[in-house]
């Protein structure tokens, strides 16, 4: 009874369903003779049990008419009657001959489909070659109705699509092989698989479907594909009232999904399906390599009739929430609502979030139909995430149509909470080799005397310089790449040499003692790798500041501000601008974090990072008192994914993550002072969303550099003390810097341009005294 009343319910509720056409056939239809009865009853058994897996079900009635003929004898009529009760529910017959080709005729089942949802239907495999190869449905509708990905500045002749080629790519479809049924063919003279499609379009629409059993088994003219005609349902328009913690309208970001058994496939049971997405023409620009989608309050989204698990966030402030529903199967519309639930608002207490790395082209994106998408559409990913500036950077894959964008202002859609802007990443350019770098407020985006990417100068230090001049502030991107040392290790700092083979900060190494570097990002790659030249450096008495950074969506395709950092504008009572948020990177009036751990307002004796150059003097030997605020969350228990990220290895994404810095299975984190490099104190903090004050009492014995951190989660800038007014300076870091430049020139000399080779010589020899010099007064 019980079994009967849930197959009622997942006929009623969910999104797959299984349609048959009582009709009887003959011609193609039968089976022949010599069939084994036992497998064939076995495998229907297990056909049953899978279709209830994956949502659909035979009905009610043929469900006991297959239990009563697993009670009776084995032999032609069990056979006979297996067929009977499958083969109305097939879409189409698969026919296998001695020569393993695959023909295709077309099944009794209807043909009827749901928008937006999964349908099942068998399909009757007669395998005369028995053979064991998988069965892959196929179909020119389901192609990818995209071209991704591409580094390419300009989209190739190739790779475009046309619109009409875009709306004929509407559907998926997919064989479900998963358990209890087995990805291959078993090699038995007859069996039967579940095709499973999606359309993302209502209303009529022709699908072409073709099956094979390996590259080559199709067979010849068009007997290996057949042309059906459905009739799709509309879905149910669902609309979405949303309201932040405060009761506004708000924009959320959305995670749908159904819970039920799908063939193996990246987002299967997530809705509206991502393979079937194309931000430039759906109603909303959701991305197809993202799971989640974004709304905002009154807009929309088309489900079919089922039940749904909807969790819903708006960035790492928020507390994420779920919600079950259920779409009714005869509605056109219903309307849900959402409250947001925060844990702590950032902007309240005069910090404000910033991701100063996101990409509209490139990398996840896809370069046709358009070539990526347009900053409005990140602008959305922005709003979802609650974040406050963004800085959506052109660079080299599709250079030339993002940079349209580029106006050296804040885009029209910024308001007075969330900013946007143009900028720019040197990357896919000559100089890359030598490190990306970014470039923030920039007021011309083209370098003098070129028109094309090939022009740019192949190392970096030229690029720094004319960015610097017209009031940009700049800093390498994704540190972490070429910094890996040359024999692995995890300490931190640790004085192994570095690679130098990547594409992060490693001409960092040369330009740092030119003054010709702001900021230096973190968050977005090994934090060993990141920290340990940043922390070098600083015990060289440079004073580049850190800022967080997600370079969306390359290193994580997740959410923008993934990393991010959080700044303090000079004048708390000013609106929310651009150049403030600059500047405070480059004063380092900022963190960096990953949104759940939080450390404000950082002080040594008073003296906060990022006021008055983050410099103090005290005599040798007196204690200082370094004050912070923290406040972080944690969930009071730790999930899977929380014992996963946590027990994954540094040099293993998710780099930066609060479940890194969780004390074992409690809901604390450990603060830590860190002083030249090295952890030196540390505090115990619940994880609870409160906000704590932490207090270190430490003894300066020279000029140093001071942090807190909470590794690796979220860092300090650092605040420079000087003792006896002598710079920071420390010998065993100066050999480093130098042992790092040497392998830095030789990684990457080859690259240099011969008519740029010498002032890169010289550049890189000018910085070798800098370092020798610190070695020697030592």
């Amino acid at each position: 009874m019980k079994k009967i009343v849930m197959l009622c319910l997942i006929n009623l509720f969910l999104p797959g369903v299984l349609l048959a056409q009582h009709q009887h056939h003959e011609s193609a239809f039968s089976a022949g003779t010599g069939i084994e009865p036992q497998p064939l009853l076995a495998q229907a058994l297990r056909l049953q049990e899978a279709l209830t897996f994956s949502g659909s079900s035979l009905s009610l009635e043929d469900a006991k008419r297959l239990r009563i003929l697993s009670d009776k004898p084995l032999n032609e009529e069990t056979v006979t009657g297996i067929q009977e009760i499958l083969d109305p529910y097939c879409l189409n017959v698969v026919h296998i001959n001695p020569e393993g080709r695959v023909k295709v005729e077309r099944g009794p089942a209807k043909a009827l489909l749901v928008q937006n949802g999964w349908t099942s239907f068998l399909v009757k495999v007669h395998n005369e070659a028995g053979i064991t190869a998988k069965l892959e449905a196929a179909s020119p509708n389901a192609a990818r109705p995209f071209h991704s990905p591409s580094f390419e500045p300009v989209i190739k002749k190739e790779h475009e699509l046309s619109p009409g080629q875009v709306a004929n790519r509407f559907v998926e479809i997919q064989m479900y092989a998963n358990r209890p049924l087995q990805p291959e063919l078993t090699g038995l003279k007859l069996e039967y698989a579940i095709v499973q499609i999606y359309s993302k379009d209502a209303g009529k629409r022709e699908i072409e479907i073709g099956y094979n059993a390996g590259q080559g088994s199709q067979d010849l003219g068009f007997r290996n594909s057949t042309h059906i005609l459905f009739d799709v349902k509309p879905s149910v328009k669902v609309k979405f009232h949303i309201k932040d913690d405060d009761g506004t309208p708000a924009m959320a970001s959305f995670l749908i999904t159904d819970g039920q058994e799908h063939a193996s496939g990246k987002f299967t049971g997530v809705y509206p399906l991502p393979s079937r997405r194309v931000a430039a023409f759906d109603a909303y620009p959701d991305f197809f390599f993202q799971p989640q989608i974004y709304r905002k309050d009154g807009e929309h989204v088309l489900l079919a009739p089922g039940k749904y698990t909807i969790s819903y966030t708006r960035g790492p402030e928020y507390i994420r929430q779920t919600k079950e529903i259920v779409i009714p199967g005869h509605a056109e519309s219903m309307d849900i609502s959402f409250q947001l639930k925060r844990w702590i608002k950032m902007a309240e207490l005069g910090w404000y979030s910033a991701d100063h790395h996101v990409h509209a082209a490139g990398c996840s994106h896809y370069d046709s139909p358009t070539e990526g998408v347009d900053p409005k559409d990140i602008w959305r990913q922005a709003l979802g995430e609650d974040l406050n500036i963004a800085a959506n950077l052109a660079w080299g894959p599709s250079w030339y149509h993002q940079k349209s964008f580029f106006t050296g202002k804040d885009d029209p859609l910024s308001d007075q909470k969330n900013i946007m802007r143009n900028d720019v990443e040197v990357s896919g350019f000559p100089s890359s080799h030598a490190g990306h770098i970014v470039l923030l407020r920039v007021k011309e985006d083209d370098y003098p005397g070129t028109k094309l990417i090939e022009q740019w100068p192949s190392w970096t230090a030229p690029v720094l310089t004319w960015a610097k001049s017209q009031g940009a502030v700049v800093g390498y991107a994704h540190s972490g790449w070429g910094l890996e040392p040359v024999q692995s290790t995890d300490k931190l700092p640790n004085y192994m040499v570095p690679k130098m083979d990547g594409i992060g900060a490693n001409e960092y190494i040369v330009t740092v003692t030119q003054n010709l570097v702001d900021f230096y990002s973190a968050g977005d790659t090994p934090a060993p790798w990141e920290l340990n030249m940043y922390y070098h450096t600083l015990n060289c008495g440079f004073k580049t500041r850190l800022s967080g950074e997600t370079d969306f969506p390359c290193i994580t395709d997740a959410r923008v501000g993934q990393a991010r950092s959080y700044f303090k504008p000079a004048a708390t009572n000013s609106a929310l601008n651009y150049d403030d948020f600059v500047e405070s990177l480059k004063k380092g009036r900022n963190y960096v974090s990953d949104g759940r751990s939080h450390i404000m307002d950082f002080a040594v004796n008073g003296r906060e990072a990022g006021i008055e150059e983050s410099e103090l003097s005290v005599k040798e030997g007196q204690n200082v008192h370094v004050t912070a605020k923290i406040a972080a969350y944690l969930p009071a228990e730790q999930d899977k994914t929380g014992e996963k990220t946590a027990q994954t290895p540094l040099t293993k994404m998710p780099y930066w993550d609060i479940e890194r810095a969780r004390i074992a299975k409690t809901r604390k984190v450990r603060v830590e002072l860190v002083v030249n490099g090295e952890p030196v104190d540390k505090a115990e903090v619940e994880a609870n969303g409160s906000v704590t004050d932490v207090r270190f009492s430490y003894k300066i014995d020279k000029s140093s550099w001071m942090a807190l951190r909470i590794y690796p989660s979220s860092h300090s800038n650092p605040v420079f003390v000087k003792v006896n007014n002598k710079p920071v300076q420390d010998k065993k870091s100066a050999e480093w810097c130098l042992s790092a430049l040497n392998q830095c020139w030789k990684m990457k000399e080859p690259n240099i341009r011969a008519e740029e080779k010498k002032a890169a010589e010289a550049a890189y020899e000018s910085a070798r005294k800098v370092y020798r010099n610190m070695i020697d007064s030592r």
